[in-house]
């Protein structure tokens, strides 16, 4: 983590507290780019070595920031997005056969991209925002987005907050790992899906025939 980035997220920390790990937790959930990630790892460092915040209500605000974050950028998803795509998608390149694609791919395995999502740091961003777009069940969507959520801020926090330096010093190659690791996965994602593009665009508008609804 960047010196200067380090000492506003600290600032943050003093003056904000919980309400500092919240917010850019659920501004990075929602879809717009944010070190969500890097405010919880240092809320719990900063917990662990001062005891000026306590690692339970960390651990409570972080989860609640990336719930309600990813609820609102699947709400955009689903009621903006979606109609935005299904109207102007042609003019940057996205079908309606893509959003048929999309809507069959997350109707099949939308509780792994969403809760595995959490995990990957591209995917965070914006895996709600897709899931939303692709008409993902909300109900079906809350289960794993919850579980995600809860579960990696259990973990980072912890880590974080036991770790405390340690863990301050490996988070940096921690995310460019998960982040390769990201790219990689999505890198292979994207190249089995052009592979199978065809059969999936079959497969698709079996399912969902005729015009998509707004």
């Amino acid at each position: 983590m960047a010196p200067l980035v380090a000492s506003a997220i600290d600032d943050l920390l003093s003056n904000f507290g919980y309400l500092a790990v919240f917010a850019f937790i659920g501004i990075e959930s929602l879809g717009i780019p944010a070190p969500g990630e890097t405010m919880l790892v240092t809320a719990s460092v900063y917990a662990g070595a001062t005891h000026n915040l306590d690692i339970t209500a960390v651990i409570a605000f972080a989860a609640a920031g990336a719930i309600i974050g990813d609820n609102i950028g699947y709400a955009i998803g689903r009621r903006g997005g979606y109609k935005l795509l299904l109207r102007f998608g042609h003019k940057v390149r996205v079908k309606e056969s893509h959003l048929k694609v999309a809507r069959y791919v997350f109707d099949r395995h939308g509780e792994k991209v969403v809760f595995f999502g959490r995990f990957v740091a591209l995917l965070r961003t914006y895996a709600a925002f897709l899931a939303g777009v692709g008409q993902m069940e909300w109900r079906r969507f809350l289960v794993a987005n919850a579980a995600g959520g809860v579960i990696w801020a259990l973990i980072f926090g912890l880590l974080g907050y036991f770790g405390q330096k340690a863990f301050e010093r490996l988070s940096t190659p921690i995310n460019i790992t998960l982040g390769t690791l990201g790219l990689i996965g999505i890198v292979a994602i994207t190249l089995f899906l052009r592979r199978r593009t065809e059969r999936l665009t079959d497969v698709a508008e079996q399912a969902y025939p005729g015009p998509l609804g707004e």
